[in-house]
C-alpha cells in the first residue's frame, strides 16, 4: 500500500469528522431523560415526595408590580423590577445591579473580560433586564396561602450602593421583608473579592402565633434566539442555553425540542445552569435535599430554568436559615469546581473528548503558571506530548523510511505490473516481508494526533483562559483564527516539507495531484480555526518534520553499512 495513500485519507478523515461533530451538535436526538431511579426521590408508593405536595406552582417568570386596589390585574411589565429601587454592587470582579423588586439581580458586568480587547472599558455583561434579557430570580414560596416573600415581592435595604473594600475579606448587600404580621426575612447576597460566586441566604423570623413553612427557590431567565452555524464563526459552535447536573451526568436542554421544553426532574445532588461561549450563570442548592427541577417558556422565546426545595418549617416564635449558590462569570474551572458538584462541566469539551481535554487543559494550565504565555504553553505541551510518544513515532517513522528508500524498487514493481493487480499485490508483500517493513505503520503518527488535535480544538474554543490571550506580535487573540493568515500558511509549508520526507509518491497521476494540493487544502482549512489550535499543528508539524529528517538519517547509514559489509 503507498503510503501518501494513508496521508491523504486521513487528512480526508480529519475534515469529515469535523463536519460529522458540527452535525451532531446541530441534529443528534437529545439524550434520554433521566432515569427516575437516579434523580427521583420516590415515597413508598411511587409518587414524588410529599414535602412539596401542598405548594402551589412557582409565580410567573414575569416581574410584575402588584395592581392598585380595585384595578384590574396589571399587563406583564419586564420593566417593574428596574422600577423599583436599584442598589448598585461593586467588587474587583464584578459590577451589579441588585433590584428591590424580589432582590433580582438584572445587571451583572464582568470587569476583567472585555468584550472587544481593544475596548478595555466595555466589559461582557452577562446580566440584563433590557433585550435580550438575562436575569437570575428567587425568592420563597410559602404553603397554606401565607404572605410570601417572592421575586414579585418589594424588599427594604438600608443602602443603595455597596463596594468591595480593598482588604475586605467579604461583603453582604442585606434586604429585608416581613407580612406586617410576624414573618420577616432577610434575604443576603455575600460577594467576596476575586470571585465569581454569590452566596445567597434567607433568615426567616417568625413572631407570629403559627408556624410558618416555605420553600426557597431559583429561576434563571434569558431570552433564547436560534444560532446558526457558521465555519467563519467558531463561536457558533459554543453551546448557548440551559443545561442541568443531576447528580451523576450533564445535560444540555434544547428547547427548540418538545422533550426538552417539558422537561422535569426531581434531583438531589443536581445544579442548573445557563450557558454561552465562555460564560455561565449558575445556581447550586444545598446538598442532600431534593429539589424539583422544571424547564418553561415564557412569551415565546424567554425560556425558564428553576428549581424549588422542599418545605421548611419555621415554627412559631422561631427562626431558620435557608442557602442558595450561585455563580455568575466566566468558566473559570477552579472556580467552578468550588462553587458546586462538577460545576466545571459547563466548560463543555464534549463527551467523548473530555477525558483527553481536561488533562491537557491542566498540563497547560501548569505550563503557563510557570511561563505566562499560553502560546508557548501550547507549543510546550505539544512538545511534550510528542516526547509521550516518541517510541511509538519513531518505531512507525524507521519502517517509512525503509518505505522511503525502497521508493525506486517499489516504483520498479508497479510499473511492471500495472496491468496485473493480483501479481503486483504479490509482489508487493514479498518487498514488505523480506525488507521487514509494515506499510501500515506510517498512519499511525496521524492517528494518535487526530484525538489530542480535536481534544485541542475543544480546550481552545471552550477554556475561558484562552479568550484574547496573546502570544506574539499579530497573534493577539489564541481563541480566534489568525488575522493575516500567517500561521496556516506556514503550516501548510510545513505540511509540505513533511510530505516530502515520506515514502515517494504512487505513480498514480490523481493520487499525485491530491498530494501535491493536500498541504494548500489543509491551510485553506485550518486558516478560519483558531490561532492556538493551528499553532499546537505547526508545532507539530515542526517536531514531526525533525524527529522525520533524523530517522531518515538513521535509516541511512545504516542502510550503507549493511552494503558495506556485504
Amino acid at each position: 500500500m503507498d503510503n501518501q495513500r494513508v496521508f491523504i485519507w486521513a487528512a480526508l478523515a480529519l475534515v469529515l469528522y469535523l463536519n460529522f461533530i458540527t452535525w451532531q451538535k446541530d441534529y443528534a436526538p437529545p439524550p434520554a431523560p433521566a432515569s427516575t431511579a437516579s434523580t427521583q426521590t420516590q415515597s413508598a408508593d411511587g409518587n414524588a415526595p410529599a414535602t412539596n405536595e401542598t405548594l402551589p406552582d412557582l409565580p410567573s417568570a414575569r416581574s410584575e408590580a402588584p395592581a392598585a386596589p380595585g384595578a384590574s390585574a396589571a399587563a406583564p411589565n419586564e420593566a417593574a423590577a428596574t422600577s423599583a429601587p436599584i442598589i448598585h454592587v461593586q467588587t474587583d470582579v464584578l459590577s451589579m445591579d441588585i433590584s428591590t423588586r424580589g432582590g433580582e439581580l438584572i445587571r451583572a458586568d464582568l470587569l476583567k473580560y472585555p468584550v472587544e480587547k481593544n475596548r478595555p472599558d466595555v466589559p461582557v455583561r452577562l446580566f440584563s433586564p433590557t433585550p435580550p434579557l438575562f436575569v437570575a430570580r428567587s425568592g420563597l414560596r410559602a404553603a397554606d396561602q401565607r404572605a410570601e416573600p417572592t421575586h414579585q415581592a418589594l424588599y427594604q435595604s438600608a443602602n443603595s450602593a455597596y463596594t468591595l473594600a480593598a482588604g475586605q475579606q467579604e461583603m453582604s448587600v442585606p434586604l429585608t421583608w416581613t407580612d406586617g404580621q410576624g414573618i420577616t426575612v432577610v434575604k443576603t447576597y455575600k460577594f467576596k473579592p476575586g470571585s465569581y460566586r454569590i452566596d445567597l441566604t434567607y433568615d426567616v423570623v417568625n413572631t407570629s402565633g403559627s408556624d410558618y413553612r416555605a420553600a426557597s427557590y431559583v429561576q434563571l431567565v434569558r431570552h433564547y434566539e436560534h444560532v446558526e452555524r457558521s465555519y467563519f464563526n467558531v463561536e457558533t459552535y459554543a453551546y448557548r442555553g440551559p443545561a442541568i447536573f443531576d447528580g451523576k451526568g450533564y445535560r444540555k436542554l434544547n428547547i427548540e425540542k418538545e422533550e426538552d421544553r417539558a422537561f422535569k426532574a426531581t434531583i438531589t445532588g443536581g445544579w442548573m445552569a445557563a450557558l454561552q461561549h465562555h460564560f455561565v450563570a449558575a445556581a447550586v442548592p444545598p446538598a442532600g435535599e431534593p429539589y424539583d427541577y422544571q424547564l418553561s417558556l415564557d412569551r415565546g422565546n424567554d425560556f425558564v430554568l428553576s428549581y424549588r426545595g422542599p418545605l421548611v418549617t419555621v415554627p412559631a416564635g422561631g427562626k431558620q436559615s435557608l442557602e442558595e449558590t450561585l455563580f455568575v462569570g466566566p468558566k473559570l474551572q477552579a472556580q467552578l469546581s468550588e462553587t458546586g458538584p462538577r460545576l466545571d462541566l459547563v466548560a463543555d469539551y464534549g463527551k467523548y473528548l473530555t477525558v483527553l481535554a481536561r488533562p491537557l487543559f491542566w498540563l497547560l494550565e501548569q505550563v503557563h503558571s510557570v511561563i505566562g504565555n499560553w502560546g508557548w504553553a501550547i507549543i510546550i505541551v505539544t512538545f511534550l506530548i510528542k516526547l509521550a510518544f516518541y517510541k511509538l513515532t519513531a518505531a512507525s517513522g524507521r519502517s517509512m523510511a525503509k518505505m522511503r528508500n525502497l521508493g525506486p524498487r517499489i516504483k520498479a514493481i508497479q510499473e511492471r505490473y500495472k496491468d496485473d493487480r493480483e501479481q503486483l499485490g504479490r509482489k508487493m508483500m514479498e518487498i514488505y516481508k523480506t525488507e521487514k517493513i509494515n506499510p501500515l505503520a506510517g498512519c499511525l503518527p496521524i492517528l494518535i494526533q487526530i484525538p489530542f488535535f480535536l481534544a485541542f480544538y475543544w480546550v481552545l474554543l471552550e477554556s475561558v483562559e484562552m479568550r484574547q490571550a496573546p502570544f506574539l506580535g499579530w497573534i493577539t487573540d489564541l481563541s480566534s483564527r489568525d488575522p493575516f493568515f500567517i500561521l496556516p500558511i506556514l503550516m501548510g509549508g510545513a505540511m509540505f516539507a513533511q510530505f516530502k520526507l515520506q515514502p515517494m509518491p504512487s505513480t498514480d497521476p490523481v493520487q499525485a495531484k491530491i498530494f501535491m494540493f493536500m498541504p494548500i487544502i489543509m491551510s485553506v482549512t485550518m486558516a478560519w480555526f483558531p490561532a492556538g489550535l493551528v499553532l499546537y499543528w505547526l508545532t507539530n508539524t515542526l517536531l514531526s518534520i525533525a524527529q522525520q529528517w533524523r530517522i531518515n538519517k538513521l535509516v541511512a547509514a545504516e542502510d550503507k553499512r549493511e552494503k558495506d559489509r556485504s
